[in-house]
């Protein structure tokens, strides 16, 4: 039985390779991590204080102090606002979602197509 064993320096140029691989996934697994942090931060923060917002005007508490006097927010108002807080709370939700999914791989075909008639 005959074994064959690789050189050393194409066994460290491998080596290299796979450690280059990992780091590469890594940084996109990094990369992924704080671009939804960012959004949860950027998008998703507003999102939630607007909603509370929308609720509170859609419930016919929201009062506003102008420079020609006070008001109440018509409650219409209040649900547009929670429609629009519900988008972004959302975004960070499908960003997180689609950065930190694990990429599905090439399907491992081993049998042959057949010929087309």
């Amino acid at each position: 039985m005959q074994t064959t064993c690789l050189h050393p320096v194409l066994m460290s140029i491998l080596v290299r390779i796979d450690h280059i691989l990992l780091e590469a996934v890594m940084n996109n697994k990094t990369t992924g991590i704080i671009v939804t942090v960012a959004a949860a931060v950027l998008c998703g923060c507003p999102g939630l204080f607007l909603c509370l917002f929308g609720a509170l005007s859609a419930a016919g508490r929201g009062t506003f102090t102008g420079q020609f006097g006070r008001g109440t927010i018509h409650p219409f108002i209040g649900l547009g606002l929670m429609c629009l807080s519900l988008i972004l709370i959302a975004i960070p939700v499908a960003v997180g979602f689609f950065m930190l999914r694990n990429k599905p791989s090439a399907p491992n075909n081993t049998t042959p197509i057949p010929p087309a008639i």
